[in-house]
Parts: C-alpha cells; structure tokens; sequence
C-alpha cells in the first residue's frame, strides 16, 4: 500500500489520530488503489496564519436570551444596533468544523468588552456599541456579547482544534459620551482637539473623532479611578477585588498609575485568565507608540503566566503576538510610517505584523506582478517581520470587490498571497456589501449570510472554492511565509518553499488553467518520478520529462509531494 504524506495542521492532529483513505488517480487515470494518509505535523507561523475577522454581534447568535441589556431599545439607524451576534454563537461554530473546513488556523473577534449603555446620533440616526469599539468598562464583557466563562469556553474550544484567539484591543479612546455614560475626568481624556492628520502631533494628540474623548497615552502623571467607575464596581459589588489587584499591578510593574498602564492591565487580564493567543490593536497611529511596547511587554507576561499555569494547554512554543492596525499603511513603504514631519517605525513597539492596506489595489494586477512584488518586500525591507493581507474589511469603504463579482478571484490573491490573509466574514459566501439604506460603514457589517450558504448553489460553490485554497494554506506555510518562483507563464504556474531547522514544505500551484487536459511545468523544483497529489480535483500525478498532466475542468491546481 502506498502512503501519502500530506503536511495536516495541528487542527486535524489535535482532533484526530485516525488515519484517513482517499481514492486518487495515477496521471489522468483513476485508480482504485486505496492510498493511506500519514499525517505530519505543521509548525504554525503567524508569518502564514490564515486568520477570521469577525464582527462578534455579527457572526452567529448562540444565546437569544442576551440579545437586549441596558435598555438598548431605541431605534437605531438601519445596520447600527445589537443583532445578537455572541461569543456562544462563535463556539458553536468552532465545533461544528466551520472554521476548520476553512482552513482557519486563527480567529480576531471584534471587542466583546462592556459597551457605553446608551445610543449616539451620528447625524443619520442612533448607533449603539455593537461594533465593540466604544469601552465603557475593560474589566468585564460586555452581556450582549456573553460572560467571561463563555470567552473561557470558547478560547478553549478553539484550542482543542489548533485555533489561536486574536482580541481586538482599544487603548487611545474610551467610548462617546451619551446620557447614559458620562465622560472620564480630565486628566484622563482630552476632548479636542479633531485630530487633523496632516503631521504626527495633530494624528496623536487629539480626538479621532468627535466625541470620542482620546486617552492621554503619552502621560505619566498618576491619576485617581474615575468615580463613576467606583461607583459602577461597588453596586457589581466587585470594588474590593478590582481594587487589589491595581495594587498587586503596580506593586509588580513599578509603573506610574498612568491612565494607559490601567487599561493595560486590564487588557492583559483576559490573556493571564484565558490563554489568548494575541492582540489586534486599533488605532496605533494615534498613540504614543511607547505605550505599545509596554502592552507587548505585559501581555507577554501575562501569556507566560498563563502558560506556567496550565502546561498541558500550550499549543506551542509561539510567543505572544501583535498585529497594528496603522490605518493606510501599505507594504512597499517597508518599516515605517510617514507622518510628513516624522517616520515611526512600529514593527520596534511590540508587533510582529502590520494590517496591510495596499492588497485590494494590488488586487487589480496579475497574479504574477503581486506575488512577486510581496516575496521581495518580505524577504528584504520586512525580512523577519509580516503583514496582515485583506480584501475586505469592517471599515474600508472601498474594498475589492464591494459588488462581490470576483469572489473566485479574490480567493485566489488573498489566499495565496505572502503573508499572513484575513478573511472578513462572509468574503467565503459572498456576503453582500451593499446594503439598501445603510450609510458609512454599515454596509460593510450586515449579519453573515448563513441563509445563502444553505441555499444558494452559486454561494455554495464558492464557499467550496475558499474551502480548499483554505485548508492548502494552513497545510503548507510555504504559501504564506515560502519562497517564491515562476515556473511558467502559460499556462501559469509558480513555486513556494520553505525549510526551517529540519521542517521542510514545497508546494506548486497552478492558475488560469485550461479546460480539459492540461500541462504543468514543474521542472527544476520537483524531479522526474516525483509523485504529487492536486488537492483541488484530488488526482495523483507523477512528474514526466519535467510535467505534470491532469485532465479536469478546474482552472486551478493545488500540488503536493505524496512522498
């Protein structure tokens, strides 16, 4: 019997021992030779992630019984109220395989802290917190997204399936001010003036927007707890504790009671208490960027803490990871950031990656032209360090594909693209973007469309596309964090490989086949008598005289070594 050696993530492994069968085909002729898969183990890099941006109101309601809290009642304009999206709703996906199938080896869930109580009138009608990103308190969850056991449950969960937990974190900013929330003290909050953009002081010091009070990053002057947070605690009954373990925090760290180092522990709270993998950081161009390397350093101690207390969940030896999201960094501008009197260099303050903003114009280029372009920048100006690649996401009004025509398309760049991808839920269904009687970002946020995926062929199929490109990437890190060569330019056909220490991957991809019979050159990567396997139509081939030849109506292929 022969055996197949296909590289299965740490997902599979963790879920599974059993040794599963496929049926291939030799060349283009199928056989009825039952073939074993070994399974072999997959380093996880975050340089390769393939990594789900969910909005948590948005995704799945697990619990209805939490969907209203705070007297969240009035009407809202359209796509900007609770929906009742949960933590639970995500756990339960995580067990049915949704991510897994995906090939989904990372999750990033919007902020799922407690929420300003009341609504904000934007000019276009009401707008609650759903989204996450207007904290009234750090230090609990907020109901409409669940509990702390179900953020417990659902880290867990994930674990068990080699799924790592990416929070998305708020330092610069509390939430607006409603009738309902009053505003921090003075010495905490500025509030003005708007920030300009135009140099580094006006994109730092100052409000991001209007009446959204800016947390003063840049101070250490020690500054008392707001009373309305005293108060908040003592009726939760929860003073006393919230209290000493401030004190035990400042104890340990020696640092200033400066506003940012209490958000910061109570951020790094949910990675001591959970095991969360890692941090995406909003608004990092609008901070001090010192104040990130000091959350890099005690959110590293709380993952350390963490893992010391429960050896038997360490997935591995990964540290704690950061991705910033520097609103319009691009890639080809290497390091650092302009700010037109001042360069800053993020990848120094903490992170391991930066959200990459110039895919979707990149997007508009041959296959060829964008992967060439990343395997330079990534192995020269950001050798060591990565990007974070999108097509779509929660507040870029001007994605990709906005009307989703070119949903196979957009898999293909995002999927294989160096770096490390974000699929923005619902990129896998073709979610809609447009959305009658929305206004701004709404749009972008509508609830993931499950109903679709239940009934529409056309959707089906195309989740089916993002399914397979999916799971080849999180199987090989070689798409991701290899190197990258052309073999061919028509039909077009290119290489990725990478070796670490002992861990070898070699993987070929095939694009804009033709229909029917096709040939592949692989010459000069995989050797005459090489046995590979296309995961796409799942067919066996050998390599003769330099090719491959596969025979399907597929105009793409997915190569790797059987052995």
């Amino acid at each position: 019997m022969k055996k197949l050696l296909i590289a299965i993530p740490l997902i599979a492994l963790i879920f599974s021992c059993n040794k599963a069968k496929k049926t291939f085909a030799t060349d283009t002729t199928t056989s009825s030779d039952s073939i074993q898969i070994e399974e072999k183990k997959v380093p996880f890099l975050w340089e390769s992630a393939n990594i789900y941006f969910l909005m948590t109101d948005r995704f799945y309601n697990g619990n209805k019984e939490t969907d209203v809290n705070f007297e969240r009642t009035e009407k809202t304009a359209v796509l900007r109220g609770f929906m009742g999206g949960d933590i639970q709703g995500i756990t339960k996906k995580i067990n049915e395989g949704y991510f897994t199938d995906l090939g989904v080896n990372a999750i990033w869930l919007t902020p799922v802290v407690e929420q300003i109580h009341g609504p904000v009138n934007e000019g276009t009608g009401n707008t609650y917190g759903y989204h996450g990103y207007w904290a009234k308190d750090w230090t609990v969850l907020d109901p409409n997204f669940g509990t702390k056991k179900d953020l417990e449950i659902m880290v867990k969960t994930a674990h068990k399936k080699g799924i790592r937990i990416l929070l998305d974190v708020v330092l610069n900013h509390t939430g607006p001010v409603t009738e309902k929330d009053p505003v921090w003290p003075s010495d905490w909050v500025r509030t003005g003036p708007a920030c300009e953009f135009t140099n580094y002081e006006n994109t730092t010091s100052c409000t991001l927007v209007e009446n959204l009070p800016d947390i003063y990053t840049e101070s250490n002057e020690s500054v008392a707890l707001p009373d309305h947070l005293l108060a908040k605690w003592k009726k939760e009954g929860r003073l006393s504790t919230e209290l000493d373990e401030l004190q035990s925090f400042f104890d340990r760290t020696g640092h200033p009671r400066a506003p940012r180092f209490y958000i910061m522990k109570w951020l790094t709270d949910y990675v001591n208490e959970f095991g969360v993998d890692g941090f995406r950081v909003d608004t990092v161009k609008h901070a001090d960027e010192n104040a990130w390397s000091e959350l890099y350093e005690e959110a590293s101690y709380a993952f350390e803490t963490w893992k010391k207390k429960h050896p038997n969940d360490v997935l591995d030896d990964n540290p704690f990871f950061m991705v910033g999201e520097v609103y319009n960094y691009n890639i080809s501008a290497g390091r650092e950031f302009d700010f037109g009197d001042k360069k800053v260099d993020y990848f120094n303050y903490g992170f391991k990656s930066l959200i990459n903003f110039e895919l979707k114009a990149d997007a508009k280029n041959d296959y060829e032209t964008i992967f060439k372009k990343y395997n330079t920048l990534l192995n020269t100006k950001l050798k060591g360090k990565s990007v974070l690649n999108y097509l779509t996401s929660h507040d870029d009004g001007q994605p990709f594909d906005k009307e989703r025509k070119k949903s196979i398309y957009s898999a293909n760049v995002l999927l294989l693209t160096q770096g490390a991808s974000q699929i923005y839920y619902g990129d896998e269904t073709a979610r809609n973007l447009t959305i009658e009687g929305t206004e701004g970002d709404a749009t972008l946020r509508s609830f993931m469309n499950w109903q679709d995926l239940d009934s529409l062929p056309e959707t089906r199929r195309i989740h089916n596309h993002w399914q397979k490109l999916g799971k080849f990437r999180a199987n090989h890190p070689a798409i991701g964090a290899g190197k990258h060569n052309r073999l061919a330019k028509s039909p077009y056909v290119f290489s990725r490989s990478y070796i670490e220490n002992d861990y070898k991957d070699k993987v070929v991809v095939g694009l804009n086949l033709p229909k029917g019979k096709k040939s592949l050159r692989v010459k000069g990567f995989f050797g005459d008598g090489t046995k590979l396997f296309d995961t796409y139509s799942e067919t066996e081939v050998v390599v003769k005289n330099g090719k491959v030849l596969l025979e399907n109506d597929f105009d793409i292929a997915l190569l790797e070594l059987v052995e």
